[in-house]
Parts: structure tokens; C-alpha cells; sequence
């Protein structure tokens, strides 16, 4: 659904009204259309800044080098030109004076860093912090990053933060790739920490980076689970699309364009786990990847929810997950350097008015990915969440007109997201490049005000 305030302000005929009114005119975001480029950052302007001491720099030269990105210490003098993508090594600021070095090198760029430019500060993870002061100094980076992603989201500049630990620093050209890439155009304010706990794979390609894999998606016939088919599949996957028998005819006729496996299944169903570990089995011998993605809502205040809605929403959103997960992990059918990627929501994050069956179902994916990340990492197995905010689908289109434009603008970015756009987050969390991300939960919300 297209964006009012964008078609307002694009129109010739009601740009200059729409402008003396004050109305904000969101950024078109950068997106793709097509899969991971060898050289992504090739033609960018990049601007890598170090605090003393840092311990990171060398190894984000080098991603940034592999990425085709010839960078800079700093900008040219001349004021015309605008950095695409700034990285900076804040592993070594370990007591309060050493902030200074995020002043020094962000205060003189904040008007030079271009339209849907991406910024990603490295800082030392807190295994790596020898007292409680360093430790301290590492976390004040969370409260930067995200102040910093709500002044520069207006342009289109999504702002991330990097927890890298000394042991982990090979594994840090991936998630650069991403959050300084395009595809993390939906993605803004985020923290996570890149850690050695699983084992690495023994290569990990960016470009067709899930060629030989074969993924799982369930409620795949259409928004978030059809942009994450078709994406993954760009990537190389072979993908089983997942839905239930009533999407059936949906299901096959969307399959058809990116080669995927339509698997008709009500995957809350009793016999549904043993029944899907024995299709994959027999059909591929095992999974690389297994995106749950289906879940439903019975929106209700709890003093009007029926038991019935209650229990409809935690069996299909957590119970089902945790019962598949169970099943193709007892008969080890997810593969070594395996992926298992659960959409939660920002209701779990924050709650929502009217949804405490499915906020509660939200949530208690966060638990169990960090939970079961452990267990799973000697298998080199990782396991995320992925939280979106207000994504333009179906359901969002249904809304009252003044309902859907003010959750559209709740954010940094001031608009809604794209299912491409979570799908995007989804298939970077899916690709052996991922090995340093697990347990964790992500937002894909533009900085969603609520929660943040």
C-alpha cells in the first residue's frame, strides 16, 4: 500500500501545499530488488574513525576492503561531499574521557553523511571489559547509537551498534555487509554482540550465500513468508514453502516463480511435527535452515478474550515452534552450521493494547531463543528472533485510515517497512556469515518509538 505523505509530496500538485503545512516528507529508502553483490560497498564513499586503543579497525579494514569499499580516515574538505557508510572502532574507549572520541569523529560529519547513509559503531563487548568502569563505558554506547539513529533517521540513515569480542573479530565482515549494506534499510537503533560461542562454518560466501541450502519457511503463501521465500530463494536456497491446506492453490502458484516446495500442512496439528520431519527426511535428508514464521492474532481486551482465542494464538505462535524444533532436532535432521530464525514481534517487546495472548506468544520466543542458543552452538547451530514493527501487509491495510498513518510515522524513519525488508534481516540471520550472531533478537521497526 503506497504511502500517503511520500504520494503528497512526489505530486507536483500538492508538494507545495503539503511542504507550507509542515508536513513531514519521509525519505524514499534505499532497497534491492535482487541478491547479495560480491562488492557491495564498490564506488562508496567510506569513512572508517578509531578510538586509541581500539582493538577492531584492522579487521574492519578488511571486511570493508572484501566489500570493495576504498575508505578514508576522513572526509575531503570539500563540503559537497557526503559519506555513505561510516564505521567506527569505539573498542578502545574503556573510561568517561574517553567519549570524547565519538564527539571528535561523528560532530563534524553530522551534515555530511548522505541520504540513506549507514553508520555502525564497533564497541568492546562486555566479555572484554577488565573493570566495571570499562564495562560501563562499552553499554553508554547503546544510549549514542540510538540517540544518533533518531537524529540522522529523517534522511534515511539507519545508525547500528556492534558488540565484537576480541576472539570474534573474523567474524565481523558479515554482519558489516549487512548493516552497512542496503538491505538493513528497515533497521535502525539496533544492538547486538558478535561472539565466538559457535563454531564457525568453514566458508561462508556473500555472494549466492545459501546456494546448496535448503530452507523451511512456514505461512509462506503470502506477506513476511512470501518476501522471505522469494528472498532466500534469491540467495540460492531451495525452499520449502509452508502453509495451511486452505492456502494451498495460493501456495503453488506463488511457488511456481521461485522454484520452491509447496508443502500444504496445519503445522499446529498434533501429527504436524513428525509429519514434516519425515517429508524432510525423505526429501532432503535434513534442513539448513527452518524460519517460523506463521502465527496469528485474536486481538481482544483479556477481560473479552474467549479461552478459545487464547489458546488458539500460544498453540500456533510458541507451541508449534517449540514442537518442530524438538522434533527435527531429536532426529537431527537440522544440519551442522544449521540456522533457525523465529518471528516474535515488537508487541513482545513492548506489549500492545488488546494483545496479551499474542504479546505473551512473542515474547516467550525471545526466552526461548536465548535459552535454547547455547544448547545448540557446539552443533554450530545458531538460533535468533526477529521482531518487526508496523510492516505495510495485508492486515496493516485494513486498518482505519488515521490508525495506519499514525503507526506509520511512530518511528525514526517516519514510515512503514516492507516484508522485503524483514525478509532481508531473516535471510542475513540464515547465511553462514551469520556464525557470530546467536540468542539474540532484532528489531526490524525503523526505530519504532514504542519499546525502543
Amino acid at each position: 500500500m503506497a504511502d500517503m505523505l511520500i504520494k503528497l509530496h512526489r505530486n507536483p500538485l500538492t508538494s507545495r501545499l503539503v511542504k507550507a503545512l509542515g508536513v513531514p516528507d519521509p525519505v524514499t529508502l534505499a532497497r534491492a530488488d535482487g541478491g547479495y553483490a560480491p562488492r557491495p560497498f564498490d564506488g562508496k564513499q567510506v569513512l572508517l574513525c578509531r578510538s586509541p586503543g581500539g582493538y577492531a579497525a584492522d579487521a574492519l579494514q578488511r571486511a570493508l576492503a572484501d566489500a570493495g569499499a576504498s575508505h578514508a580516515d576522513q572526509l575531503p574538505p570539500d563540503s559537497t561531499v557526503r559519506a555513505d557508510i561510516v564505521v567506527m572502532d569505539a573498542t578502545g574507549c574503556a573510561a568517561p574521557a574517553d567519549y570524547r572520541a565519538l564527539y571528535d569523529a561523528f560532530h563534524p560529519i553530522m551534515r555530511r553523511i548522505a541520504r540513506n547513509g549507514r553508520v555502525l559503531l564497533v564497541a568492546a563487548s562486555p566479555a572484554d571489559c577488565a573493570t566495571p568502569a570499562a564495562l560501563a563505558v562499552s553499554r553508554g554506547m547503546e544510549g549514542f547509537v540510538r540517540s544518533l539513529a533518531k537524529e540522522l533517521g529523517p534522511k534515511g540513515i539507519t545508525v547500528n551498534q556492534l558488540y565484537a569480542e576480541r576472539a570474534a573479530l573474523d567474524r565481523l565482515a558479515g554482519p558489516l555487509r549487512f548493516f552497512c549494506g542496503v538491505p538493513s534499510t528497515y533497521v535502525t537503533g539496533q544492538v547486538l554482540h558478535v561472539a565466538a560461542q559457535v563454531t564457525a562454518p568453514e566458508s561462508a560466501p556473500f555472494s549466492k550465500a545459501l546456494a546448496g541450502k535448503v530452507a523451511l519457511v512456514t505461512g509462506a503463501a503470502r506477506g513476511i513468508g512470501l518476501a522471505t521465500a522469494e528472498r532466500l530463494a534469491q540467495e540460492g536456497a531451495t525452499v520449502v514453502a509452508l502453509d495451511v491446506p486452505a492456502a494451498e492453490e495460493e501456495l503453488r502458484r506463488v511457488c511456481a516463480a521461485f522454484n520452491g516446495v509447496p508443502l500444504a500442512m496445519d503445522i499446529a496439528s498434533e501429527a504436524a511435527p513428525r509429519q514434516l520431519a519425515g517429508f524432510l527426511a525423505e526429501r532432503f535428508g535434513g534442513i539448513d535452515i527452518v524460519v517460523h514464521n506463521a502465527g496469528i492474532t485474536r486481538d481482544r481486551t483479556l477481560a473479552n478474550m474467549t479461552q478459545p482465542q487464547w489458546e488458539l494464538v500460544m498453540q500456533i505462535n510458541l507451541a508449534a515452534v517449540m514442537a518442530v524444533d524438538a522434533q527435527l532436532l531429536e532426529q537431527g535432521l537440522v544440519k551442522q552450521d544449521g540456522r533457525i530464525v523465529c518471528l516474535s514481534s515488537v508487541s513482545g517487546v513492548a506489549g500492545n493494547f488488546g494483545q496479551t495472548n499474542y504479546a505473551t506468544s512473542k515474547a516467550a520466543l525471545i526466552g526461548y531463543v536465548a535459552a535454547q542458543a547455547p544448547l545448540l552452538a557446539a552443533r554450530g547451530i545458531c538460533i535468533n528472533a526477529v521482531a518487526p514493527g508496523f510492516i505495510e501487509t495485508a492486515m496493516t491495510g485494513q486498518m482505519p485510515f488515521l490508525t495506519r498513518e499514525i503507526g506509520r510515522r511512530l518511528n525514526s524513519l517516519k514510515q512503514a517497512g516492507l516484508p522485503r525488508d524483514v525478509a532481508e534481516l531473516i535471510t542475513f540471520l540464515g547465511t553462514p556469515g551469520a556464525c557470530g550472531i546467536t540468542g539474540q533478537t532484532v528489531r526490524v521497526c525503523g526505530q519504532g518509538l514504542i519499546g525502543a
